[in-house]
């Protein structure tokens, strides 16, 4: 429901909070019984694209002229002859066409590859990765959804907090991010401003942007992330 005229949704020089309340779903180009929430792109001064892609089934997304990220949030969609479900994930390289088999939503990262020669295609499970803690903190655990291998230009993770568990620090830093919450929520601070957040809303957090985060409540607190990563900042 509309609240005459609020919304939790900001836009600032070095960061975005998007928040359902302000999604606004139009087709892309190559989607068919499908449309797109498009939380960020180059126009927000991100070298990459970020968006929901929502299907009925039988929808369909073309390959594009990028590589390709997906995780799947509801539903399951075929990807390079493999079935996802939720919490399944693919990097699709080339053919990164989707066909959803049910009523799906996909987050679908996009970007130009920096590099010679990228890599192959892979699929995964996020449930099948071990945990590992960050900074040694059991409460706070980082999944790698990305190989640790340099042929790779981004990397993509799910962190899950403990209620109660926070970033060890304040972060400053020449990466850019793109971060869907996918469970739980908290209070997150971008640049010098705190925002409440949950389940549902995007960030986009620029290059050298303040950012720190803290779970609230009673379940733990998740997200997909996304960063630029293994290339030099020239």
């Amino acid at each position: 429901m509309h609240h005459l005229g609020h919304t939790r949704s900001r836009h600032t020089a070095n960061h975005l909070l998007h928040t359902p309340d302000a999604f606004v779903r139009a087709p892309w180009p190559g989607m068919t019984k499908a449309t797109a929430v498009v939380h960020t792109a180059p126009v927000t001064g991100a070298k990459f694209t970020q968006y929901t892609a929502e299907f009925s089934q039988g929808g369909e997304l073309a390959a594009g002229p990028h590589q390709r990220f997906v995780y799947v949030l509801e539903g399951q969609v075929q990807a390079a002859g493999q079935t996802l479900a939720a919490g399944d994930y693919a990097y699709l390289p080339s053919d990164g066409a989707l066909l959803a088999l049910t009523a799906a939503r996909v987050a679908v990262i996009e970007k130009p590859y920096q590099g010679v020669a990228m890599p192959g295609g892979l699929t995964g499970r996020e449930s099948d990765i071990a945990p590992q803690p960050l900074m040694g903190d059991p409460d706070l655990e980082v999944r790698s959804l990305i190989p640790a291998d340099p042929a790779f230009d981004f990397a993509v993770n799910t962190m899950t907090f403990a209620p109660g568990a926070t970033l060890p620090m304040v972060e400053i830093h020449v990466m850019e991010h793109g971060l869907l919450f996918l469970a739980g929520g908290g209070i997150y601070r971008l640049g010098d401003d705190w925002y409440p957040v949950t389940a549902g809303d995007f960030i986009y957090m620029a290059p050298y942007c303040p950012q720190w985060f803290g779970a609230l409540g009673k379940s733990p607190a998740k997200y997909l992330i996304y960063k630029d990563w293994n290339r030099p900042p020239l």
